[in-house]
């Protein structure tokens, strides 16, 4: 069957929907031997050959068995799959066994908490997608005391410092001293570091961030640095569907609640300042079948 190149590309694993519509555009795949560079061209793997960087992916296609981890983030690390300046990636928390996996949506470097990885395009295209209004909470705790009228301004929209306005947000004080407050954020857009950038279009900078809830997959049960296997009703759910039913694919931890932690350490997670030949042989140690823990 004829299927988009986007979406055999996230179905492969290569990339999100979105990063497989840039190597598109950038002349990366090819079909049959011809450069592809139209959005919305389709093809059959099981006649056409695709390649993405001169890679085939058709036995991808075939052999892809559907992975859902979530993870809870800690800081000092990048929510990307390479980095130039050879910083602390979070792909190096889970064991190769895993296999490729891409990030839905990111959390910058010094925020943390909650963050799916998966090979499934389809999810990520639903999750990250503001239509779908796929709600993302968040902890802060920023500097100093807003007023009421520069909270009301978030909650509106703000004009960022690039001249971009955010979509209306749900923003509710939880506590606040003489020097600092705390709030929760519930955004259903994504823009880059953009809680961050609200705050300070106000003047009051982020202090500590950390996202506790995505849909309705929160951060109970699963502590800072570990993670699990999404169950198949979170799947579905996450997809917009019912709160119970099947999903397709492997779902190593189906029937397990999100407090079934269990596992080995991985890699420490101590910043930059780590040690990547150390995270490598850590990672090595890994299992599959549970929570892992970073060691702080």
């Amino acid at each position: 069957m004829e299927t988009r190149l986007q979406k055999l590309i996230a179905d492969a694993g290569i990339a999100s929907r979105r990063h497989a519509e840039e190597l598109i555009a950038a002349g990366e795949v090819t079909v049959n031997g011809k450069v592809i560079t139209e959005l919305g061209t389709k093809a059959d793997p099981e006649r056409d050959h695709i390649k993405v960087r001169g890679k085939l992916i058709n036995r991808q296609l075939a052999a892809r068995e559907n992975v859902y981890v979530l993870l809870n983030k800690p800081r000092g690390f990048l929510t990307s799959l390479s980095d130039p300046e050879n910083r602390p990636l979070i792909t190096e928390l889970f064991p190769p066994a895993l296999g490729r996996l891409h990030p839905v949506g990111r959390l910058d470097f010094n925020t943390e908490g909650l963050l799916i990885m998966t090979n499934d395009g389809e999810l990520t295209n639903y999750v990250t997608a503001a239509r779908n209004h796929v709600r993302k909470v968040y902890e802060a705790k920023v500097k100093g005391v807003p007023s009421e009228d520069q909270i009301e301004r978030l909650r509106r929209g703000i004009r960022l410092e690039d001249g971009t306005r955010t979509a209306p947000a749900e923003v509710k004080s939880t506590g606040y001293t003489a020097t600092n407050a705390w709030f929760e954020v519930v955004l259903f857009e994504g823009r880059n570091q953009q809680i961050r950038r609200m705050f300070d279009a106000v003047g009051h900078s982020v202090l500590k961030l950390k996202r506790v809830r995505i849909g309705h997959v929160t951060n109970e049960g699963l502590p800072l640095g570990h993670w699990r296997y999404l169950t198949p009703e979170e799947v579905a759910r996450l997809k917009g569907g019912p709160k119970k039913g099947a999903v397709r694919g492997r779902q190593k931890s189906a029937g397990k609640s999100s407090k079934e932690v269990a596992g080995k350490p991985l890699a420490k997670a101590d910043g930059a300042a780590s040690k990547k030949p150390a995270r490598k042989a850590a990672a090595k140690r890994g299992t599959v079948r549970g929570a892992s823990k970073i060691k702080r």
